[in-house]
C-alpha cells in the first residue's frame, strides 16, 4: 500500500505566522538594528526607525510572539535583543527550503 500525502496543515499555519513575522521591512529593521546593536529598548528603536512608539511596539509584539526577539527588564525599562537560537532555526530553514527549491523546478 502506497504511503499517503499527509499535509501538516495545523504545522503549515504555524510555519507561515513564523515566516511572516520576518516577511516585513520594518520587523527586518529591527531586527538589524538589534543585531548591530544587542540591547535596545522601545524609545530607542522608534528613534532609530522613524515610527511612532505603538507601531514599533506592535512590531516588537510581533518578534517576540514569534520567537526573534526576547526581552529583559532593568528597572523600568524593558530592552529587547535577537533570539540567536530561533534565527538559527530560521536560517537553516530557509537554506534548506532553497536548497531543494530547484528540485521541484
Amino acid at each position: 500500500m502506497p504511503n499517503e500525502l499527509q499535509i501538516e496543515f495545523f504545522y503549515l499555519k504555524k510555519a507561515s505566522l513564523v515566516f511572516r513575522a520576518v516577511n516585513n521591512k520594518v520587523r527586518l529593521q529591527i531586527l538589524q538594528h538589534l543585531q548591530e546593536q544587542p540591547r535596545l529598548t522601545v524609545t530607542e528603536l522608534y528613534i532609530k526607525l522613524r515610527l511612532d512608539q505603538s507601531a514599533t511596539s506592535q512590531h516588537l509584539s510581533v518578534l517576540r510572539k514569534t520567537g526573534f526577539v526576547t526581552t529583559q527588564r532593568d528597572g523600568k525599562c524593558i530592552y529587547y535583543s535577537i533570539n540567536p537560537k530561533r534565527i538559527d532555526d530560521l536560517n537553516r530553514c530557509a537554506k534548506e527550503l532553497l536548497a531543494t527549491e530547484h528540485e521541484y523546478q
